[in-house]
């Protein structure tokens, strides 16, 4: 464990992101832990700058405004210390590049099928076999 016990856990605004937030609060009670929320965000592959659905900018603030309303929702209920951050980029990538100040991660598994994980890969996934710390998948 390292000195300042941290679970780094995925947020998304999902229930299955929401479960395993809940999991890392009661882990982090256990062990004397913070946990640090993690969201992240890109542009879609497809988005124009040119009178996109919606601005750049736009972007941002939907997942920061996903990443407080999330943590806000389990701060009352906990003594734990929830940090956050917000990161430009895929998620997978965020958790794995966190996963190397923690101690634990900790994500959702929104449980999709083996044909759509081939196609396209999991977060999930890519977090276990990259991580840099021990992972946990919370199904839902």
């Amino acid at each position: 464990m390292t000195e300042h016990g941290r679970i780094v856990v995925g947020v998304d605004g999902s229930e299955p992101s929401k479960c395993a937030m809940r999991w890392a609060l009661k882990q982090a009670e256990l062990t004397g832990s913070t946990v640090r929320a993690i969201g992240a965000w890109e542009f879609p592959a497809f988005y124009s700058w040119e009178g996109g659905p919606m601005p750049p900018d736009d972007f941002e603030d939907s997942a920061r405004q996903c990443l407080d309303d999330t943590v806000e929702e389990f701060e009352g209920s906990t003594e734990v210390t929830i940090e956050r951050e917000l990161v430009h980029g895929h998620a997978a990538q965020a958790l794995i590049d966190a996963s190397a100040e923690a101690d634990l991660l900790v994500v959702g598994s929104r449980g999709h099928g083996s044909f759509y994980g081939a196609l396209l890969g999991s977060v999930s996934q890519r977090s276990a076999l990259h991580s840099k710390c021990p992972v946990v998948i919370v199904r839902h």
